[in-house]
């Protein structure tokens, strides 16, 4: 069982991959009510600059979201846990979305929210995600609502759980595949991969990393996990990076606090 705050010694030869939510920011009651800081977003470029570009977020947050989020940072991402994707020459790439298919779904998955207060229906386009955050007694019935919908969607879409939340998204693409679509482009191509997660999406990114012999960071305790390192939270992991790209005025690598 990894133990928190074992992270690995940082390494010139990284590809960086980041998951965004619960990572490198705190999880809020909304989607829309996170943000970033001037100091998150230079840890990042910085560590862009230190790894020579290999730096990508791999989220489940649209593009266009996460695009909002960092500003003017525009880095290599995998969006939607890799449904969309942007290398590092700026090259998009979609997965199929079949997005029509969804309508009926989401008529569905609304009226169902509506007569529940608390619970919370996100619509990414090509995905829709139930959040219970705010009504965790109703996760049993969200659980079941969500599957029925997903049956009747076909095969060709499947239940991604997170953290008090499910996500109908297409089949075939998780941020594990994101992570080895990435690293057979430059600049991350015979780089050594790590990535930090915090949630279950994360773990398919921890395999894959962990079988081409990276790094693996699990953020967050009390879950079971196939991380190799596991940190306690946003904080600790932010310090870390902090610890490694910045250090501190003289220069000495001195952990130092971060705003999250």
């Amino acid at each position: 069982m990894p133990q928190p705050g074992a992270l690995p010694a940082w390494n010139s030869r990284w590809a960086l991959f980041l998951d965004v939510d619960g990572t490198l920011l705190d999880i809020a009651d909304h989607p829309d009510a996170v943000r970033t800081t001037p100091r998150l977003k230079l840890l990042v470029r910085r560590a862009a600059l230190e790894l020579d570009g290999a730096v990508a977020l791999v989220s489940g947050r649209a593009i266009a979201d996460l695009d909002r989020l960092f500003m003017p940072l525009a880095l290599p991402t995998a969006g939607l846990h890799g449904i969309e994707r942007r290398s590092a020459d700026g090259t998009m790439h979609f997965r199929a979305t079949l997005e029509d298919q969804l309508h009926e779904v989401k008529r569905e998955l609304m009226a169902f929210v509506e007569n529940r207060s608390g619970l919370l229906l996100e619509d990414k386009g090509a995905a829709l995600a139930l959040h219970y955050r705010n009504a965790p007694a109703l996760a049993a019935e969200a659980d079941r609502v969500m599957a029925r919908v997903a049956d009747a969607a076909g095969e060709q879409f499947h239940v991604q759980h997170g953290k008090m939340v499910l996500e109908l998204k297409p089949a075939g693409q998780d941020k594990g595949t994101a992570i080895l679509q990435f690293m057979q482009e430059s600049p991350f191509a015979g780089r050594i991969p790590i990535f930090a997660g915090d949630d279950i999406t994360d773990e398919d990114g921890f395999v894959v990393v962990n079988d081409m012999g990276g790094e693996s960071i699990r953020v967050g305790d009390g879950q079971a996990t196939t991380a190799a390192h596991r940190v306690g939270s946003v904080v600790e992991l932010l310090a870390w990076l902090e610890h490694n790209l910045l250090g501190d005025e003289s220069g000495n690598k001195e952990t130092a606090h971060v705003d999250a």
